[in-house]
């Protein structure tokens, strides 16, 4: 038993020995670069990269304000704030009454149905209900040509 105990103990002072050999074989050898200075510039004009380049929310909003501001003079009017609401609006106001009622409103609801119920029973069954599921186009892909290699043509010998 005692022949145990001590082939353990020696095995654990082994890979103990062994792990502080290793330890300091790798504090000696870092492959970690020292920290650059702070009055040297960073290489390639790189400052801080904690962080993932992103645009800022002022960028967002500047490009939203070129979007409301047609004329261009620095100040989005009362016109051009509802220009994109009046837009949508005439195409809703079928009547061009300058008001909207809810059959105009509704119009392509009541359009959806009457195309969905096939049987023309003013009420749509299960599968006559399925059809009217809203479809969301997704954007094809960009296909992958593989290359296509010719064959390697091996050297026929010449007949002589």
């Amino acid at each position: 038993m005692w022949r145990f105990l001590a082939g353990v103990g020696s095995a654990l002072l082994l890979v103990t020995a062994g792990l502080f050999i290793w330890k300091a074989q790798a504090d000696r050898s870092t492959l970690i670069p020292a920290m650059p200075i702070a009055g040297q510039a960073a290489p390639m004009g790189l400052t801080d990269l904690t962080e993932p380049p992103s645009a800022s929310e002022k960028t967002r909003e500047e490009k939203r304000f070129s979007r409301y501001d047609k004329d261009r003079n620095g100040a989005v009017g009362r016109d051009e704030y509802l220009i994109s609401r009046q837009k949508a609006f005439a195409k809703l106001d079928l009547n061009h009454d300058g008001k909207l009622g809810f059959d105009e409103y509704a119009v392509k609801a009541v359009q959806k149905f009457a195309a969905a119920d096939q049987d023309k029973n003013g009420a749509l069954t299960a599968v006559e209900f399925a059809s009217t599921r809203v479809v969301h186009k997704i954007k094809p892909k960009a296909k992958c040509v593989p290359l296509v290699r010719a064959p390697a043509v091996a050297d026929e010998p010449e007949e002589g």
